[in-house]
């Protein structure tokens, strides 16, 4: 943490120089100028194949397809009351930031989950930066709507998102995954901007019982593990059959995977556990509140609803959280280390407010008056009482009399004489 905030301070301080120090240190980058421009993203086109660009595109198709629907649960509200009216707009943030990480694997996927959300949302301006961008990351944010692209990461990506350098305008908002030195970075950077949520190693949970594949238990394992050698995948079984056949299924697909030497070391972080009934495996998942959850029950319908802490969930032996992870729609960016007891995933929320508004009837006021003037005395706050007391007489009657005007003339020539002798003698 300590080298995390000192690079933060560094490009505070320094701006671009200090990015590319670290860029050159951590990535090898020595290009002075961030931004990915025109040519560039032409260039990255020409280097992406038809069947990979028809892949992205079917996946933003799906991806906006669930948003737009998300975001229509986020409305306008005006309503009448007997005083007066009250409501919200929903307004999208102005600039975001979205991180997509770029160190051992290109993850085109993670632009398309943190730019179309923010798309959606109505976002003007939606930043990207990664580190050691591949032509295939370009062509994804780019397509997702991207407004600006840098070839920046790590710790000096955030710091530059969070205050700006002469290159790079500081957000609003910081999106998106990465690894601890990204995630460290966020939280110190919390407050001078707003972040999504805290995110650690990559989680999956898979509820099954006799009725359950154990080829496709296994493979969604490992499809979770080999994301990076901290990542948990754990079964929750009631059956021995199944624990021993999902176990070899491990070890036997395990040595056909080209990412073996990754998934092999984050699999000794999981378990495979016997449970006594499906009531247990609740009680576990719901404590565990695992980033996915995937049940492979004979009848999902009973528990569902028993489910209460997850990132996202996967229903039936079909459902692959690799789905999630790319096309299916919704979005794959979730909370870790039982962040999912408090919160859900990214979605069009983390890109807008929810502003209130009110406008009271000054004639049908009184009933506010009165409770606000007794919780302001309970309080102790005499300023808030009086601010409420002031508006009382007004409201009940159309105008001052002309003896409280005239006081009231009084006063304001007195305390303008006052402030005229002030001057004078100063």
């Amino acid at each position: 943490m300590t080298s995390v905030k000192k690079i933060i301070q560094d490009v505070k301080n320094n701006g671009d120089s200090s990015i590319l120090k670290y860029n050159i240190l951590f990535d090898k980058n020595y290009n002075k100028i961030f931004k990915i421009n025109k040519k560039q993203i032409k260039r990255a086109y020409n280097k992406v194949d038809r069947k990979t660009l028809n892949a992205i595109k079917s996946a933003i198709k799906n991806i906006k397809f669930f948003a737009k629907a998300q975001l229509k649960e986020f409305k306008d509200i005006n309503l009448k009351r007997d005083f007066g009216i009250i409501g919200q707009k929903i307004v999208p943030l102005l600039r975001v930031g979205c991180y997509v990480p770029g160190g051992n694997f290109s993850l085109p996927s993670s632009a398309l989950m943190s730019i179309i959300p923010a798309k959606i949302a109505g976002v003007k301006e939606i930043i990207i930066c990664s580190p050691k961008i591949s032509s295939v990351t370009i062509v994804a944010a780019d397509l997702a709507g991207a407004t600006k692209i840098f070839n920046i990461g790590g710790v000096q990506a955030i710091a530059a998102l969070a205050y700006g350098t002469n290159q790079i305008p500081p957000v609003d908002k910081i999106v998106g995954p990465g690894n601890k030195y990204v995630t460290d970075a966020k939280k110190l950077v919390f407050g001078d901007v707003g972040i999504d949520f805290i995110a650690g190693p990559s989680e999956v949970m898979i509820i099954a019982d006799k009725y359950a594949n154990p080829r496709f238990i296994a493979a969604d394992l490992l499809a979770q593990a080999e994301h990076d050698i901290n990542s948990k995948a754990n079964l929750l079984t009631t059956s021995k059959k199944i624990a021993r056949e999902v176990n070899f299924q491990i070890d036997l697909q395990l040595e056909k995977l080209k990412t073996k030497f990754i998934a092999k070391k984050s699999m000794n972080n999981g378990k495979i556990i016997l449970v006594k009934n499906l009531n247990e495996a609740i009680r576990i998942s719901n404590e565990y509140s695992p980033e996915h959850l995937e049940i492979q029950v004979k009848n999902p319908k009973k528990i569902i609803s028993r489910l209460k802490n997850y990132g996202s969930l996967f229903i039936g032996k079909y459902s692959a959280e690799v789905f999630g992870d790319y096309c299916s729609g919704t979005n794959h960016t979730l909370p870790t280390n039982r962040a999912a007891r408090y919160t859900g995933g990214l979605s069009v929320k983390e890109f807008i407010k929810i502003l209130t508004y009110q406008k009271i009837n000054k004639n049908k006021s009184m009933g506010l008056i009165k409770i606000a003037m007794q919780l302001a005395e309970i309080e102790g706050l005499d300023a808030h009482k009086k601010a409420a007391e002031i508006r009382l007489k007004e409201t009940l009657i159309n105008k001052p009399s002309f003896l409280e005007r005239k006081n009231l003339w009084e006063e304001r020539t007195k305390l303008d004489k006052s402030k005229e002798e002030a001057q004078n003698d100063n």
